[in-house]
């Protein structure tokens, strides 16, 4: 394994074939990112920064993979900026897109309430695609308190996908579409801005959030908050 200083925040890696059979790894692991893959990652990262002195980004980096036929393959990483985060961007706009679709759709209920379903579905056929719709998303909040009152405030049979951690006296709320229908998901990520800021949307913020945040649930976190903020309701005692 090769490893050469491109710059002070970009460090290229050669793997030969032979590495890659030891490592039982090929090209497709790392393009869909593969729990193998994942962890030769963070051996390699190990490497450089034996070797060359890497020192891996504070938030996230980009890794780009170029193969060399009949040779092995080159990595190379290079920090990636959070204020330039283009899945967060694309987050940011689709759900700026889906709060002024749910706050067009509250007005014209109370304004219009002949209108059919199946007018509905027509309009919304013939309107112009929004932007992409991203199915996962990593919100930051102040406090736990603030995550609290999100959870208090929606449905605790949501079928999206939570996780809870805390990183730097913040807390981080992973959220994932799951099996919920999308609008719910979307409504539940728009509500998730009026109590925190979107903080990323690409895969590789989680996975720096899951190694370097402490992990304070690791699922249903928002169904076990909204239990959490229920009050306790004591049974009468039967009268003898």
């Amino acid at each position: 394994m090769k490893f050469e200083r491109v710059d002070d925040k970009t460090v290229r890696c050669f793997i030969s074939n032979e590495e890659l059979e030891g490592y039982q790894i090929d090209y497709k692991d790392f393009v869909l990112r593969s729990d193998k893959a994942r962890e030769v990652v963070r051996d390699i990262i190990t490497q450089a920064s034996e070797e060359v002195g890497y020192k891996p980004p504070k938030f996230a980096f980009d890794m780009s993979i170029m193969m060399l036929p009949e040779q092995g393959l080159v990595l190379t990483f290079s920090e990636s900026d959070p204020l330039m985060d283009k899945d967060g961007g694309r987050l940011m706009e689709y759900l700026k897109e889906m709060k002024n679709m749910f706050a067009s759709s509250g007005a014209k209920q109370s304004g219009d309430g002949q209108k059919t379903q199946a007018e509905d579905a027509k309009t919304q056929g013939s309107e112009t695609p929004g932007p992409a719709q991203p199915e996962m998303g990593i919100f930051e909040f102040e406090n736990l308190g603030n995550v609290m009152e999100l959870a208090s405030a929606v449905p605790g049979n949501l079928r999206v996908h939570s996780e809870l951690y805390r990183m730097n006296d913040k807390y981080y709320l992973y959220l994932h579409k799951g099996a919920a229908a999308y609008q719910r998901y979307s409504k539940l990520c728009v509500q998730a801005m009026e109590f925190g800021t979107v903080y990323g949307a690409e895969e590789q913020k989680y996975l720096y959030l899951s190694e370097h945040g402490e992990c304070l649930i690791a699922e249903c976190a928002l169904r076990k908050l909204h239990l959490e903020k229920k009050p306790s309701v004591k049974k009468p005692r039967k009268k003898a």
